[in-house]
């Protein structure tokens, strides 16, 4: 329910033969359906659901014609900026999935000014928060008790399966696991824009916080 597979619209996928890749690795890794989440923000990736829609019909017909019947649908990971906030204000469609589950994401250095202030505009209009990659923020490192806040707006968390091999950094890896220990996560996904990270969800399988994390209730995990 977090991955970048619609080709040249952001920082993900290139082409269709990439995203076919990536697909066939999720398959083989047991996986039954796949959310792409492309970015959206305003000052580099200027996505809106019709974009959004357009190429995931191009990559279902692509898929198809190949004889890959993975389920594949597409919400969008939000940057929490200005134009976020102008979109919930003028109650602009923002492509959720589930529940009405909306993923976002903020700067990865300090904590938003708006954090709270969006919560709770969000939240008041129906919708179903899930931070991405908390374990990857600096302003949350080692700081449970401000995760713990966010939990009790409302706020669920996603890691990145990939955390768990340290491939962001040690830092992150602890993080992860920190998370993990205090079940303080309610949905895994991989983050992935490129074949080596779908390759990482296969190592991560094999590690010990991998399988604890699986112990938890996970709303992805059916």
């Amino acid at each position: 329910m977090h991955s970048h597979l619609l080709p040249g619209i952001d920082d993900g996928v290139a082409t269709f033969e990439d995203a076919e890749q990536i697909v066939l690795a999720f398959q083989k890794l047991g996986y039954e359906r796949l959310i792409t989440t492309p970015h959206v923000m305003s000052d580099a990736y200027r996505n809106t659901p019709a974009i959004i829609h357009g190429k995931l019909d191009e990559l279902k017909n692509y898929l198809q014609k190949r004889g890959i019947t993975m389920p594949v649908s597409a919400a969008a990971k939000y940057y929490l900026d200005e134009n976020l906030f102008k979109m919930l204000e003028n109650n602009q469609q923002l492509l959720t999935f589930g529940e009405k589950y909306l993923l976002f994401e903020t700067n990865f250095i300090t904590e938003p000014f708006n954090l709270k202030e969006f919560i709770f505009l969000a939240t008041t209009k129906g919708y179903k928060l899930i931070l991405a990659h908390p374990e990857r923020y600096l302003y949350l490192q080692n700081k449970l008790d401000k995760v713990q806040d966010l939990l009790d707006r409302g706020v669920l968390m996603q890691m990145n399966i990939s955390s768990l091999t340290g491939y962001y950094s040690k830092q992150v890896q602890q993080m992860a696991f920190k998370l993990i220990d205090k079940k303080m996560i309610q949905w895994l996904g991989s983050d992935c824009h490129h074949l080596q990270q779908a390759n990482l969800i296969e190592k991560a399988q094999g590690s010990r916080y991998f399988q604890k994390a699986l112990t938890l209730p996970l709303l992805n995990n059916s």
